[in-house]
């Protein structure tokens, strides 16, 4: 459950609501987020966090400790505190489904409420589906470069914080990972856990040898060997004989992987696969990792490397080219009026809008942002998943929104799904409507000047 923490906000929220509230400002705000570009490395995007912005804002009040640490802070007037006291989150919210692929410009989600309250939540919905989709986005090039071989989150240690460790593990498994090693992401998403064993046991024991076989004896079911603490070849060969042994006392092998987690590990993984196939181990897996990336997988499968699954930590967990993104939420219409902002590098489209993706043979060939009551081309990606301050629906399943975004996968043109630098050239295009608005928008304003 995510903690509503009301004051996880900008100062500025505050001082707005503030002056919204002297001026006798409550009519309803229509905001959008959206990123406003993407990384040079990103050709596109997977929407995901909608899941902890939802239980954000059925949760957001302000207790007596908010309001009385506010009262300290000298800047609020008593009457602005006790409306807050009273705030609950009465608005709406349309949003792309959590695992969709998504682009520059096109809104993730849409809030739509009284001016104080979509003010509010600003900073903590940005935050929310920031990190998950910047993790997402990022799992998806290692899903793609692994070309249906399994991997594991090991990013726990390298995330920022533990909110970040469990949330990136949350949107890896929902991009494609199949498992995570962080047992508290097991126990509150569901996601499959999966773990070895670090050099600290092996070095912990007289020899490699006898350090396998007591980790062996205390598993159940067959496990996962490390076997880079001194010499990769000689511990395949241990691990080739411990199974022997159990098999002749009529137990299974008892190891279902090795892992291999430094040195060359193209030539590390085809010595060990030699080694294991010779000694009858053919069904043990070959697990690699150690500091991996996408580009890093993808070239030891182009080299043919015999890898059944790669475990990713600090590549995925912090993002590492590519850690944030330009992402804005931005008000577009106040008491039914469309609004804009005309900042360099910064101007915004006005207008409550909607997205159209359009496909052919099952594969997208472009989307339009367009205005909220147009009907271009297309199936619309944005949907209404609050009313009133409460859900619409049922959250989906985690398992859900993964065979979502397996889906948009699937659908990926080929341009889309390269890891390489670069657009994609795939066409988002804003609609002639949204422009004439924009167009109207800038005569009223210059007319005012």
């Amino acid at each position: 459950m995510t903690e509503p923490f009301p004051l996880l906000t900008d100062l500025y929220q505050l001082t707005m609501a503030q002056a919204y509230f002297d001026e006798g400002l409550h009519a309803d705000a229509v905001f959008e987020l959206f990123v406003r570009t993407l990384p040079p490395t990103r050709r596109v995007l997977i929407a995901a966090g909608l899941e902890q912005v939802m239980e954000y804002l059925e949760g957001l009040q302000f207790g007596s400790g908010d309001i009385e640490y506010l009262r300290t802070l000298g800047r609020f007037s008593a009457p602005f505190l006790a409306e807050l006291s009273r705030l609950r989150f009465t608005g709406s919210v349309r949003a792309m489904s959590e695992g969709t692929a998504c682009f520059a410009g096109e809104p993730l989600l849409t809030v739509t409420a009284p001016i104080i309250e979509a003010q509010l939540i600003e900073s903590r919905v940005l935050n929310l589906v920031h990190l998950q989709t910047v993790i997402a986005s990022k799992a998806l090039r290692f899903v793609l470069a692994a070309r249906g071989r399994a991997l594991v989150d090991f990013g726990m240690r390298r995330a920022h914080g533990q909110e970040a460790a469990l949330y990136a593990a949350r949107a890896a498994y929902l991009a494609g990972f199949e498992a995570t090693a962080t047992v508290e992401a097991g126990r509150r998403f569901g996601i499959p856990l999966s773990g070895t064993m670090a050099h600290s046991y092996i070095e912990a024991h007289a020899d490699e040898a006898t350090a396998f076989r007591c980790f062996v004896e205390s598993r159940d079911p067959a496990t996962t060997l490390l076997i880079d603490t001194y010499d990769i070849e000689r511990a395949a060969h241990d691990v080739v004989k411990l199974a022997q042994e159990r098999r002749e006392r009529g137990a299974s092998a008892g190891v279902a992987a090795v892992r291999i987690d430094s040195g060359d590990l193209a030539l590390e993984a085809h010595k060990a696969r030699g080694i294991l196939d010779a000694g009858g181990c053919q069904a043990v897996k070959i697990i690699l990792s150690g500091g991996l990336d996408e580009q890093h997988i993808e070239r030891l499968l182009e080299s043919g490397v015999p890898v059944d699954a790669f475990g990713v930590g600090t590549a995925l967990a912090v993002a590492q080219e590519a850690p944030a993104l330009d992402m804005a939420y931005k008000l577009v219409e106040y008491a039914g009026t469309p609004r804009l902002k005309r900042s360099p590098g910064k101007a915004t489209w006005p207008g409550r809008k909607q997205v159209f993706r359009s496909t052919v043979g099952g594969t997208w060939v472009s989307d339009c942002i367009a205005l909220e009551n147009e009907r271009p081309a297309g199936h619309e990606l944005l949907h209404e998943v609050m009313r009133t301050g409460r859900r619409v629906t049922a959250p989906p399943a985690l398992a859900e929104i993964r065979a979502h975004c397996r889906m948009q996968r699937e659908q990926m043109p080929e341009a889309v799904r390269t890891l390489e630098p670069g657009s994609s050239g795939y066409v988002v295009s804003v609609s002639r409507e949204v422009e004439a608005l924009a167009v109207r928008l800038d005569a009223q304003m210059a007319a005012r000047l």
